[in-house]
Order: C-alpha cells, then structure tokens, then sequence
C-alpha cells in the first residue's frame, strides 16, 4: 500500500546497504536505520490510516533488548513526545511496537534511531522473527546463564568450608585465598552475566525512571561492593562478611527465570508468529520463454504465474491453473483436514500446498489479500494492552520507589542493631520485591489464550474482549448465515403420482444447470447429489431456456412440449389451489416444476440450519447463559428457525435501526450481552455489544467492529471461546493473587532478615515464571 505522502515530507533516504538488495537470506539491520524508509520494505510492516482526519502511518515493529515487562514503558517513553509521533504502544509479552506516526513530520528511521538511543532495537517483526535472530539472542542469554551457573557453582565451593567448621579452624591464609578465589569468580558474573540488569537499569536512570531492574542491580552493585570491601579491608567498617555465593546464585537464579521466561513467552506467542510469518521470502515466477525465476516476493505483480512447490506457502490470492491442488488452511480458516482447489478455483496468500508443484496466477498481493487481513487483525491484539494489565502497569511504578524507600529504612534499621546485616537485609528486599510477576500477569495469560485461539482459526482483535466476555450473561444470534447456512438448501420433494423424485430432479437439474439463482443452484446440488447416490449420470442441458427475471426459467420445445421451473407464476400454476390440495407447504419458500400437463412436482427449501447449532446452543444454555434471536428476516422464516433450535426468545422483522435499539434495550434493563453475526450487515450491533463474534471468511474483509473472528464459521467454536475466556479470567485472577500473596509473604521475611539475597533472587524468579507457567496452561489443546 502506497504510503501517504505530502509536498512538506522528508526527502526519501537512500537505501542503506544494511539489509541486503536481493533479499537472498535473512534480512539484517545495520546502525544505519534508512533503510526503515525504502517504501517497499515499509509495504511489510506499515500501512496507512486516519486519526482525527489526520493522515498518519501505522507501523508494527518489534523491539529486542527487552528483558522485563517495565522495557515497555521506557520504550514508550523514548517515542512518547517526539515531533510526528501520535502513539506508541509496547506490548510487554510479545515486545511489538505500534506506532502512529506524520510522514509528513518524521522518518521512520529517526523514531527507530530513538529507540537505539535509549538502548533497544527495532526490527520488521519478519527479520526479528527470523531463525538467525532467535538464535542470536537464546545463544547470548545461554552464555550469560552459563558464566553465572559455572561461576555459581565455584564460589559455592570455595564458600562451603565457612559453612560446615567452627570459627579458626581454617587458616587465616587459606580462608583469605577463598575469598579472593571467590572474588575472582564474581567478576565475570558482575561485568558479562549482569549485563541485562546494568543495562536495563541504566535507561531507566537516564530518562528519570525507576524500572524493575533498578532495585536488581543496586542489589547486585552493593552486594559486590561490600563483599569486595570486606575482601580487601577485612577490618574495615564494612566487616569480614561476604557474600559472593549469594551474589552469584541470585543472579543465576534471576537469569534462569528469565530465560525461561523467554522460552514461554516465545512458545504463547508462536501461533501469532507462524501466522504472521507463513509467506516465503523467495518464489519461482514464470517469464515470457514459460522458464521460472527466483524472485523476491517483493517483485511479484498482480497477473503473475507462480509455481508453488509441496510443503510452501502460496504467496498471494490467486486462481488455480493446474488440475488440482491439495492445501492445508489450518491456520486461515481453523479447517483441520485438507482441502482440494480445481482449475479455476482460489487459493489464499499463506495456505500451504500439499502436494505436487502448482500452477497459480496472481490475483491478490500484499496488504489486499485476504491473509494480510488477518495478520493486521493479529497485530493489533497483539499489542493491544489489557485495562488489568494496564493498572498493573500504574501500579509498579510507584510501588518501586516504596521498594527504594523500604530497602534504605531497613538498612538504617538493621545498621543500628547488627551493621553486618543490614546490607543483607537491604538487597534481598531490592530484590524480592521486583513486581515483574505483577505486570505479567494479565497479558501473558491473554495472550496465551490468543494463540490457543489462533490455531483454531479464532482470530482476537482485542485482548481487553477476554475481560468481558467471561462475564456476559445473554447470547444474541442473528439468523442467516449465523444459525443458518449462508446458501438455501433442498429440504422436501412433492412429486405427482408416477412420478419419482429421482425423475423429478433429473428433470429440474435440466434446467437449473444454467442458472447462478441460489434456489438453482440448490436444486442442481440437490439433484446431483441424488445422481451420485443412485450411480446415474446428468441428463445434458435443454437448449434455448428463458431466464425471466424473479420468476424462474422456461423451456419451450417442438411438438408442444414445455417445462418450467420456480414460482407458481412462472410454471402458471394456482399457489392457492396447490396448497388446497397439499402439494405445497405454507409459510415456506417453494418452488416448483411444471410441464405441458401441469403441476409436476413441488421443491421445498430452506435455509440450512449450521449442523452444530443445537448443540452449540445447549452448551451456552448449560453454562447459564441466556439465548435470544435477533433477526431482520420475515416472521415466518425466523420461527421456523427458532422452533427447530428450541429457541423462545426471538424478535423478527427488525431493521437494521430497530435491531440496535433492541440491544441497547436489552443492556438498560441489565443484559451483558454478546453479538454473534455474519460481519456483513450486523455492524451497528456488533459495535454496540458487549462483546461480539463475526463468523465467516468475509468478516476479516468487511467487518472492523466485531472483538472475535471465526473463521471457519462454527458455532462450537464461539462456545470454545466462551469456555476459554472464563478460563482466561480465572487464570489472570490467579495470577494476581499469587504476586500479592508473594510479596505479603516475602518482603516481610526480607525486613526481618530471615530472607537471604540468593534466596530473594530465587524467589523472585520462581514468582515469574509461575505466573508464566500458569498462563501457559491456556495455550494447550
């Protein structure tokens, strides 16, 4: 998508040698950030839109350096103010950046180098996504926890004799040696496996901010310090005490809980990344001489001839030129089994190809396919930060400095009354107060959620939605294409003596062939379908049928022969005489077949009730919830519905007017309600819903207010998602009440010195990744 423009932009900069030109492997990012300007890297992760009637750009980047959840805010921070920049959200859980910004009054190279300064990084999320970068950074933080696990375990050693012989037994000389070997071991974890801490802290100091790893690395400097003073000076005012086994273990410990952390936050995430990274960087074109070329994806055109290989992903919407196609939708649609596309039909950006090469011409690329949809569906849940979380944000910032202030009365306490321990004392409430487990609490379980969502082809446009979708208490469907199919179905065939309703189908499917009308296409399936079960084969298509226009078709042949298919009108029969007669049903949409002797058989349709709507409907009526009907549809047809669901809650007839007025009556007299529509017409009402669900392969394309996409247009899976978001509630509140009955626990063992640094370390650790785990628990099938 072109990106706006005005006469009062920046020049364009060059493009930087920083990423390569060919694109021939992983893309990579130099210092020099102009190459975040080059429109056509910018079609990948920014696209244009309106705030206020202003035009603005929208980009998702993602941001590396980011070890807590407090990097969010100083990401933030280093946007928030700058000229062009509208808003800057950080996601603390997947570390996705959007941002709104004036191409008119900025670069995107400038915003990226502010970030830089305050010291992270931002990358398209495909190139920070790609294997070369997640190794890089698990490679690094291995080593780090490495050099603190092996320094760790050498200081406990040269610790372990002042622990288990009685004060003189070990030589003056030889315990002076221990120290100093044990100093000697620190080093490395102070200056490389602390690193993160220093630097995290260091941001946040610059910019007057008191981060999460503030209290963690005066905590780590002080208890350096102190023992390297009593090391040296054992007379000192500083004592003989030191304390490089707690140091180096708490550090080891903090390290280990991140990395996990890490690894959790990497696995919630993954079903949002294989979605938003399934196109392939490279694909093979067909030129003029009908040979293929590697290409960029960049490079490709609508009307281009692809070929696809097994195992790859199709890199635009396109039309099938080959035979057949097998292809894995899994993802797009939440369809588990695979799916056939022949000659001419469509397959879509990021399905995957099954089976052999495949022949398909372009039809859709970039931001206008249907999968560029989704994705931008995806990323702004995935950076959308939940109302908890947000509170939960507001909340550690003052709670740190009562953590500083805490620290420093504990220490002057303890200095008056043991002044060897009140620096003990001090860093292990430094440390064990860190509220990491606190800011990660809501959104790693809503997240987590997301991604289970996500691979059933649920797609989430709002995490806040899992807050008040598992406390709505009334279900409110639309009928058609909701409860029903979104095409009409052959229900009953009325045929005159002599004749079958196999010979009655045949007859009708003669005509209907020919014609694209829904109660054609019907009644040629219907017929097909028949052929098939019974082994026969189509009769061939009459020849010079007349289409009339809201009547049906006509055949007129030699010898007086005649037949007519659809109306009453139009096969000029009497609808009240055949309904005095029984053959035809009333209140029911009919249409029927005449030939030059009259009436010959009677087609009743009907709109296809979804196969798993009464059992959908009996789970939502089993967890309590109350179930209305809400239609726009004739009174007929919608009680028709409503009695084969076992529905008695229905309003029918209801304009589109009238239908938000009937929600908004509902909500005054106390319902918290959730609107499942089709996504197309429903948009007053799924706006102003509590929450709401649009279903079907259209909703991405056409429908911005609805809080759940279902893709694959299951009614079992709003149930499913309805069942999760309860869960998801019930895991967030466990959460928070594990970091405030942590820090009730903890911090006072702390003052009271009864909490050494190691095992303040230890436990701040455990409290994150247990609130991780926890959240983990949603993520599975």
């Amino acid at each position: 998508m072109p990106m706006p423009t005005s006469s009062s932009s920046p020049p364009a900069a060059p493009a930087s040698t920083g990423w390569l030109a060919d694109h021939r492997g992983p893309l990579t990012v130099t210092d020099d950030f102009s190459v975040l300007d080059d429109p056509l890297e910018q079609q990948d992760f920014t696209q244009a839109c309106e705030v206020d009637g202003q035009a603005l750009s929208e980009s998702v980047l993602m941001v590396q350096g980011m070890y807590c959840a407090a990097c969010s805010g100083a990401v933030e921070s280093a946007l928030d103010g700058l000229p062009g920049v509208a808003q800057a959200q950080v996601h603390a859980a997947t570390r996705r950046l959007t941002v709104r910004w004036n191409p008119a009054r900025t670069r995107l190279s400038d915003l990226a180098r502010a970030v830089g300064d305050a010291g992270y990084r931002v990358l398209p999320m495909q190139q920070a996504l790609s294997v070369s970068a997640r190794l890089a950074e698990t490679r690094k933080a291995l080593w780090r926890l490495f050099v603190a696990g092996f320094c760790m375990m050498q200081v406990m050693m040269y610790a372990w004799p002042a622990y288990v012989t009685e004060p003189g037994e070990i030589p003056a000389d030889i315990d002076q040696l221990l120290r100093w070997a044990s100093w000697v071991l620190s080093l490395p974890v102070l200056l490389f496996a602390s690193g993160p801490f220093f630097g995290s802290a260091w941001r946040d100091l610059k910019r007057g901010r008191v981060g999460m790893d503030t209290p963690v690395s005066l905590g780590i400097v002080i208890t350096f310090v102190a023992s390297t003073a009593a090391t040296f000076d054992p007379a000192g005012p500083w004592g003989k005490e030191v304390w490089f086994d707690s140091l180096t273990m708490f550090v080891f410990f903090l390290l280990g809980g991140r990395y996990l952390e890490f690894k959790a936050r990497d696995r919630t995430a993954g079903a949002l990344d294989a979605l938003m990274n399934r196109l392939p960087e490279r694909c093979e074109r067909q030129n003029a001489a009908g040979d293929f070329d590697s290409v960029s994806l960049k490079r490709l055109a609508v009307g281009d001839v692809v070929r696809v290989h097994a195992g790859q992903a199709f890199p635009g919407d396109g039309e099938v030129l080959s035979d057949g196609v097998t292809v894995d939708e899994a993802l797009l649609t939440g369809e588990s089994h695979p799916v056939t596309r022949r000659r001419g039909e469509t397959v879509v950006a990021g399905s995957f190809n099954l089976a052999g090469p495949a022949l398909v011409r372009l039809r859709k690329l970039g931001r206008d396919t249907r999968f560029a949809q989704i994705v931008q569906l995806m990323e702004n849940a995935s950076t959308d930060k939940p109302r908890l979380a947000q509170l939960a944000d507001r909340i550690a910032a003052p709670f740190l400095v009562l953590v500083l202030l805490a620290a420093a009365i504990a220490a002057a306490y303890w200095w008056q009354i043991d002044p060897q321990r009140s620096l003990a004392v001090a860093v292990a409430v430094l440390i064990v107060t860190c509220p990491c487990a606190l800011s990660l609490a809501t959104p790693a379980a809503m997240l987590a959620a997301a991604g289970r969502l996500a691979k059933q082809g649920i797609l989430v446009r709002r995490l806040q939605a899992f807050e008040t979708l598992a406390h709505i208490d009334t279900v409110v469907f639309d009928k058609t294409g909701t409860l029903t199919e979104d095409r009409i179905v052959l229900r009953q065939v009325l045929t005159r003596p002599g004749t079958t309703e196999a010979d009655a189908l045949q007859q009708a499917h003669r005509l209907s062939v020919v014609s694209l009308h829904p109660v054609s296409r019907a009644i040629a399936a219907a017929a097909l379908d028949r052929l098939q079960a019974d082994g026969g084969t189509p009769l061939p298509a009459l020849d010079g049928i007349r289409d009339i226009p809201g009547q049906g078709l006509q055949w007129q042949g030699g010898a007086g022969q005649c037949l007519s298919l659809g109306s009453a009108r139009c096969c000029g029969l009497d609808e009240a005489q055949l309904q005095a007669q029984g053959l035809t049903v009333a209140d029911t949409p009919c249409a029927y077949l005449a030939d030059e002797h009259g009436w010959l058989a009677t087609f009743v349709l009907d709109e296809g009730v979804r196969e798993d709507a009464a059992s959908a409907l009996q789970h939502l009526r089993a967890m309590g919830l109350q179930v209305r009907l809400l239609s726009g549809d004739k009174p007929a047809a919608v009680q028709r519905v409503a009695k084969r669901l076992g529905l008695a809650e229905v309003v029918a007839g209801a304009s589109p007017e009238q239908k938000l007025a009937q929600v908004v009556q509902w909500q005054q007299a106390g319902a918290r309600l959730v609107m499942v529509g089709d996504g197309l017409n429903d948009g007053p009402v799924l706006a102003r819903a509590d929450s709401s669900f649009a279903l079907g392969h259209g909703a991405p394309l056409t429908q911005a207010q609805s809080d759940f996409v279902v893709q694959s247009g299951r009614l079992s899976d709003v149930v499913q998602a309805l069942v999760l978001a309860r869960r998801t509630m019930a895991v967030v509140r466990q959460n928070l009440v594990w970091a405030a009955v942590y820090n009730l626990v903890a911090v006072p063992l702390a003052l009271v010195g009864w909490m050494p640094p190691w095992l303040a370390g230890l436990g701040m650790a455990v409290s994150s990744f247990w609130v991780i785990g926890n959240a983990m628990r949603l993520a599975r099938s």
